[in-house]
């Protein structure tokens, strides 16, 4: 989907900058320029169209459908469900969850989104197969659906709402004006797109700076930290291999598809399956970058709850898998 985007940054970084493959340097900005190009495409796309969808499906009547409708649960198994099926990084799937929380989708659902899609796509569970065999990759994708559900029941009951920052209640409070402007003056999409246009160049250029810091920080993490940095904590008589491995994998950021190869070294070599995808799903669910770019959007303490219960999740299924399999 972004092929020409990953072009660009390689036709840049080593051709007109002249910077060899597998330099530090050059795997950090190539990184940089991909990732900060790809999410500020995102961003502009999910926001213009969120903004479309909010003109005519007001975000009071989200709300109340969802509060009205008792659906047991279910609608945090589709947001997970819709988490498999986008093939985002952490830090790509930011985008999706700020046009959800713009849209009035309440934000436990939107979290269910957040975790699964980094965790599970497409791609990975078309690598995993072929690693990993068709047993556990069946297991890893349940789980990682689970995870996200449950990770999301939880923070339901917390009620975050309140550590929103007062950035996104002010962007809220403009997407209810626009709204009651369109449904009172009956404007047609074209007089319409004006008022999105403006709305999504004020929240790009409120997140923008966040967008590079983060991924910066990633990028650095990308080129400089080696990956077989961390298998000497992961050992299988280290009772506390699976949190520190979790813990651990933060600094790293990659995606579902970059870390498994990596997750197939580290089994080869001795350490417990648990324990290796426990180290995966920190990898790609959880990472500086992401937070980063969450800090526009949350509280620090509704970022530490939020990795919290995330971590502590990973964290029991890493040793359920250390005991099933």
């Amino acid at each position: 989907m972004f092929n020409w985007i990953q072009n660009i940054a390689d036709w840049f970084v080593y051709d007109v900058l002249n910077l060899e493959k597998g330099q530090h340097l050059a795997e950090a900005l190539n990184f940089f320029i991909y990732d900060t190009t790809k999410i500020l495409i995102l961003l502009f796309i999910v926001i213009f169209f969120m903004g479309i969808v909010n003109s005519y499906f007001p975000i009071d009547k989200v709300k109340n459908f969802l509060s009205r409708n008792k659906l047991y649960g279910l609608e945090y198994l589709m947001a997970s469900l819709f988490g498999v099926v986008t093939p985002f990084c952490s830090c790509s799937s930011v985008p999706l969850f700020i046009g959800f929380v713009r849209g009035g989708i309440p934000l436990g659902v939107t979290f269910a989104f957040l975790i699964t899609s980094p965790l599970v796509n497409e791609v990975a569970i078309g690598l995993f197969v072929g690693l990993f065999g068709l047993k556990m990759t069946i297991i890893y994708v349940v789980s990682g659906i689970l995870l996200g559900t449950i990770s999301d029941v939880i923070l339901k009951k917390l009620k975050l709402e309140p550590f929103l920052t007062p950035w996104v209640k002010e962007v809220l409070a403009n997407a209810q004006r626009e709204q009651d402007v369109f449904i009172a003056e009956q404007q047609t999409l074209k007089q319409r797109l004006p008022i999105i246009w403006a709305e999504v160049l004020k929240i790009l250029k409120g997140i923008i700076p966040f967008v590079i810091i983060g991924i910066a920080i990633g990028g650095l993490m990308h080129g400089y930290i080696p990956e077989g940095f961390f298998e000497q904590y992961m050992d299988k008589d280290n009772l506390f291999a699976v949190p520190i491995a979790t813990i651990l994998a933060v600094p790293m950021y990659s995606n579902a598809s970059g870390i498994l190869p990596v997750v197939q070294v580290l089994v080869a070599k001795g350490i417990p399956i648990g324990t290796a995808i426990a180290f995966m799903m920190g990898v790609v669910g959880l990472s500086l970058p992401e937070a980063m770019l969450l800090k526009k959007v949350m509280s620090l303490k509704l970022i530490a709850i939020f990795f919290g219960v995330v971590t502590l999740c990973i964290i029991i299924s890493g040793y359920l898998f250390n005991l099933i399999l």
